[in-house]
């Protein structure tokens, strides 16, 4: 069988049009050689395909793989600043609450939001701001609940203690979450995107990957042994094997039961990976290879660290709003939230064109990048209200897994939600998931965030890189996001306004890599002369109207479900819609609204009486 191509030029490779594992394609030699080159690069599956379910689950399951290292960090880190040390059933359950969460929010993101396959999760950047005012006098955790044998954790004592710790936070982080709301739903960061180019997007994504380097290398540091056999195995499947396709038995009415030959290393890379490593130091623990003093070095790599947590965490727990009591507000951690909430949807903004781009998909358009940073700033209303002590952003992790698997369906991330949502209701399999040891996940974030550096250096293709002007801003912007945040870092007194507030602000601000360099190139470039060829806009809006002629159109992917687009565009009643900016605006045909997105590209194009009248009505909403 010839493999299938579909009008978009995305090749499905080893997959039929009805959403089948089909056999390899039987091609002479010369076929092979001229045109393998260009199929091992093409995705599988692209953004609006629907794979098999079972397929659905089990990329889903790696899914939720790739982001449990940074979902299962937030809680575990916070517990510190909640007095929660030494009790770990409380623990399990945030790790429950965040879960269950992550996979609310990412269904709305994926029907309602940016409609891409970029999955939800707790944000590190609400996490500083968190931890600097659990810091604060009123807030330090009494010396009692710093000693195991003193805290009795079923005692109303402790929990008081922990609890009007949590409310506080979540009241902050509701007060916080509705300026996100604001400004996604008012289209303002809409028409901010005006403004922003290869030369922004470029070190604002590479950042995201450059920035946590430290946290790959202390997880990859526990036991240099058994993530680098982890980041072997990764880089083995998802490079080296890919082209390799595996007999596996198979069942059609047709054929009945017969063996296909199955591309598994390219869709599973890093599942298969992270299987193998965990597998192994479970056979190390289990015969004691690895060592059981926690002093000694590789004692971080056992699977048996979290048996306590496994063993107390409840078959079923239903976290609700309010679980914790009725949040309180603090003006301080609002002001210190809202700094988080800013480096938040900037970092999005950046993972939602690599998204994009690793998924087929066309870049996105205003009204559907406003429509996803609303739909955060409610996921972390959600999580204010759940209580899970943090909020929710999009998780750069998984944009890097979509260039791995060359999987970009969101039916995918779907199942990935309804997988989390689950986790979040079955205690124990949650409590599972707290057996990988952290090494192996070190050795996961090696590759991923290598994938996401190198997929924002990719946008600077559409910029001219001969110039020294362009040169200079995306050289200046990364090192600068490297510099400032790591300065400020070792020097956390060097910022002393005199206004505690302003002094968080700041603080989160400059140490959030993707602010720093994504604000240098930003100005730089809308400020240093230089033609819109040389900037690279003329070359990224030709790129994305090819993208949109032979791939996929944007109405298809970012039009809202269930027909609601159609509907609004055909109904005369409701063509004052189309004033609203986080509606898909109205259209003749799915490639005029192409080419009106397109068009929205160009940062320095005149403010239509359209869009002035969406940001108007927007912001009067």
């Amino acid at each position: 069988m010839a493999p299938e191509k579909e009008s978009n030029g995305l090749d499905r490779y080893a997959f039929t049009l009805n959403g089948r594992f089909s056999d390899l394609p039987e091609t002479t030699k010369e076929e092979d050689t001229s045109e393998d080159g260009d199929d091992i690069n093409k995705l599988a599956y692209c953004v609006m395909d629907v794979p098999p379910w079972y397929l659905c689950i089990i990329l889903g399951i790696q899914h939720c793989l790739t982001a449990f290292g940074g979902i299962i960090a937030i809680p575990l880190i916070l517990s510190q600043g909640l007095c929660l040390q030494h009790d770990g059933l409380t623990q399990s359950h945030l790790i429950s609450t965040i879960f269950f969460v992550s996979g609310l929010c990412t269904l709305l993101q994926v029907t309602f939001g940016i409609r891409l396959p970029i999955l939800q999760g707790g944000t590190f950047t609400l996490l500083a701001p968190s931890m600097a005012m659990l810091s604060m006098p009123e807030w330090t955790c009494p010396a009692w609940t710093q000693n195991a044998s003193m805290v009795n954790a079923s005692s109303e004592e402790f929990t008081e203690v922990w609890q009007s710790r949590m409310r506080a936070l979540q009241g902050s982080i509701m007060v916080g979450s509705l300026f996100q709301v604001f400004v996604g739903f008012s289209g303002l960061i809409g028409l901010f995107m005006r403004f922003i180019g290869p030369l922004t997007i470029a070190p604002t994504i590479s950042l995201i990957g450059l920035s946590l380097f430290d946290s790959a290398g202390s997880n990859a540091g526990n036991h240099w042994g058994i993530s680098s056999m982890t980041t072997v195995l990764i880089i083995l499947f998802s490079q080296y094997l890919r082209h390799i396709a595996v007999p596996l038995p198979a069942y059609t009415k047709d054929k009945k039961l017969h063996t296909s030959r199955i591309y598994i290393f390219q869709i599973l890379p890093v599942l298969l990976g992270i299987t193998l490593s965990w597998l192994i130091c479970y056979i190390l623990t289990s015969y004691n290879v690895l060592p059981s003093d926690p002093d000694q070095y590789g004692y971080l790599a056992r699977t048996d660290l979290k048996g306590d947590v496994m063993g107390q965490a409840p078959w079923f727990t239903f976290p609700y709003p309010g679980q914790w009591g009725t949040p309180t507000v603090s003006l301080a951690g609002v002001v210190g939230i809202l700094a988080g909430v800013i480096s938040s949807m900037i970092e999005s903004v950046g993972d939602y064109h690599a998204c994009a781009r690793l998924s087929g998909a066309p870049p996105p358009p205003k009204h559907a990048i406003n429509r996803g940073i609303g739909i955060e700033g409610l996921g972390c209303l959600l999580a204010g209200a759940w209580g899970t002590g943090n909020g929710t952003t999009s998780y750069s992790e998984n944009v890097g897994a979509l260039g791995i698997t060359k999987v970009g369906s969101r039916t995918v991330i779907v199942a990935s939600g309804v997988l989390m949502v689950f986790m979040g209701v079955f205690g124990k399999v949650g409590a599972i998931f707290t057996t990988i040891p952290s090494p192996v996940v070190g050795g996961m974030f090696m590759v991923m965030f290598g994938v996401i550096s190198a997929a924002g250096v990719a946008n600077l293709q559409y910029a001219d890189m001969n110039s020294s002007r362009n040169i200079f801003i995306f050289g200046f912007s990364v090192f600068s996001g490297l510099v400032i945040p790591n300065w400020i870092l070792k020097n956390p007194k060097a910022i002393a306004t005199g206004v505690v507030e302003i002094d968080q602000l700041l603080q989160v601000l400059l140490t959030t890599s993707m602010f720093v360099g994504g604000f240098f190139g930003f100005i730089l470039d809308n400020t240093i002369p230089g033609s819109k060829h040389e900037r690279g806009i003329v070359a990224w809006n030709a790129a994305h109207e090819d993208d949109l002629g032979k791939a996929l159109q944007s109405g298809e992917v970012y039009n809202l479900p269930f027909g609601i687009s159609s509907y609004f565009s055909s109904s005369s009643s409701t063509s004052w819609l189309r004033f609203i900016p986080f509606c898909p605006p109205g259209q003749s045909s799915s490639l005029d609204g192409s080419r009106a997105d397109i068009n929205a590209l160009d940062p320095k194009q005149r403010l239509g009486n359209q869009e002035a009248s969406q940001t108007i009505i927007g912001v009067a909403l």
